[in-house]
């Protein structure tokens, strides 16, 4: 049986009716790094496409190694040559450590910007950088080529922190860019050294 609505078919014997819209995430570009101070993703360069052809685009980090314990940093760009688009920030974060001590969830108030042109820290703190060691997650930034509304980004990072007894951390930051100017390029790096291998996918979503 169909299930239909003012007319339109939804569903027909159990699945989606070809007529309906869905949404699609569309793979944009892949940036590897290799020994990197920064992975940017700008418009118009080498093919990337950061304007209103989404109005969603999604940035998986997946495995970042740091040549050194350092944090983990975003920054965005409106138009000018700097990522210094001013930026009101909330962070907040979970953690535990290896030998089963702490274990918080717990605002912070230290890694939040208030209309601040400085990078976002996404994982406060500094990352180990053993061997072993990377930062995972995903970062969701919402119309960027608006110049009505500000620009929302929402990033989940995880890692592992430095000290003593390593720390699995699960970082949230989330905020917006306060500019009318469109985002046009988007910035990833560590607040110092280097980042030595890994990748980030920038996705845009219909």
């Amino acid at each position: 049986m169909g299930v239909i609505s003012n007319g339109t078919t939804l569903l027909d014997a159990g699945a989606l009716d070809s007529g309906i819209a869905t949404g699609a995430m569309t793979l944009i570009k892949t940036l590897t790094a290799s020994s990197s101070g920064t992975l940017s993703f700008v418009n118009g360069a080498d093919s990337v496409v950061l304007n209103d052809t989404y109005k969603k685009y999604i940035f998986k980090i997946i495995n970042i190694h740091p040549s050194e314990s350092a944090s983990f940093t975003v920054g965005f760009r409106d138009g000018s040559t700097a990522y210094d688009a001013t930026k009101t920030t909330s962070y907040f974060r979970a953690y535990h450590q290896e030998n089963a001590g702490g274990g918080v969830l717990a605002y912070d108030a230290s890694f939040d910007l208030a209309q601040s042109t400085a990078f976002q820290d996404m994982t406060a703190d500094s990352v180990i950088a053993d061997n072993d060691s990377g930062i995972s997650g995903i970062l969701h930034l919402y119309d960027p080529s608006s110049t009505t509304f500000v620009k929302h980004f929402i990033a989940n990072i995880n890692s592992i922190k430095a000290g003593s007894s390593p720390e699995m951390k699960t970082s949230f930051s989330a905020g917006y860019c306060n500019v009318t100017a469109a985002i046009d390029a988007i910035q990833f790096k560590m607040d110092s050294g280097n980042m030595d291998s890994g990748i980030i996918k920038m996705y845009g979503v219909k």
